[in-house]
C-alpha cells in the first residue's frame, strides 16, 4: 500500500471515528430532525417555552414521551409528533439527551432574585425529590439549568391545577405559592449549572 492510499485511509477512518456519534443518533431514532427542530441539536432549546432536554434524566424523557404519545399529558405542541412512536424509540431519544451535557446556562444573574430563589427553594425543600443540586433523578426531572420561561409555565400549570397528567406531588408542593416567587425559583433554577 502506497504512502498516499495509506493516508487516505486513515483520513477516511479519523471521518468515521468523528462521524460516529453523530450517524449513531440519527439512526437511534428517525425522528431526531422533529426533537432538533424545538428541543436543540445538542438538547438546549432556544425556543421560549420549550424546555432543554440535555442532561435530563433518561427515564424521565421517557415516562413523558409514553404520556404523551398516549394522550395522558397533553402538550398542544407536542399534538401528533408521537403518533406511533414505539417504545423502542421513545428509549432511544430519551437515552440519546440524557446523555448531553446541558451548555449554555445563563450568565446574566440578578443577586437579589437569585437569593431569593435559592431561599425559596431550599425553604420548599425542593431538592429532596429534585436532588440538592436540582439534577433530578428517575423519573423527576432535572431543574438546574432548565429554560426560566418553561420553569414558570410549569409551575404555574401546577399551581393552577392545569397539569394534568403530571405529578401531583408537584401541585401539593406549589399551592399558595404567589406568581413572584415562582418567577424567582424559575430564575434561581435556570441560572444553577447541572
Amino acid at each position: 500500500m502506497s504512502l498516499l492510499s495509506r493516508v487516505k485511509t486513515a483520513v477516511l477512518i479519523g471521518v468515521a471515528i468523528l462521524a460516529a456519534p453523530v450517524c449513531s443518533a440519527q439512526t437511534a431514532f428517525p425522528r431526531q430532525a422533529l426533537c432538533v427542530s424545538c428541543h436543540g441539536a445538542q438538547g438546549k432549546s432556544d425556543i421560549q417555552g420549550i424546555p432543554s432536554l440535555a442532561g435530563q434524566p433518561k427515564l424521565f424523557i421517557e415516562n413523558q414521551l409514553v404520556l404523551m404519545r398516549e394522550g395522558v399529558r397533553e402538550v398542544p405542541a407536542m399534538k401528533g409528533m408521537l403518533d406511533g412512536l414505539t417504545d423502542d424509540e421513545a428509549i432511544a431519544i430519551a437515552k440519546y439527551y440524557a446523555a448531553l451535557p446541558l451548555n449554555g446556562i445563563p450568565a446574566d444573574k440578578d443577586p437579589q432574585l437569585f437569593a431569593q430563589g435559592e431561599k425559596l427553594a431550599q425553604g420548599m425543600r425542593c431538592g429532596i425529590c429534585h436532588l440538592p443540586n436540582y439534577v433530578g433523578r428517575d423519573q423527576i426531572p432535572r431543574l438546574a439549568g432548565q429554560r426560566d420561561d418553561f420553569l414558570l409555565h410549569s409551575l404555574l400549570q401546577f399551581r393552577n391545577g392545569q397539569a394534568i397528567g403530571r405529578d401531583s406531588n408537584m401541585a401539593a408542593a406549589v399551592i399558595g405559592v404567589s406568581d413572584a416567587d415562582l418567577a424567582a425559583l424559575s430564575y434561581y433554577f435556570a441560572r444553577i449549572t447541572p
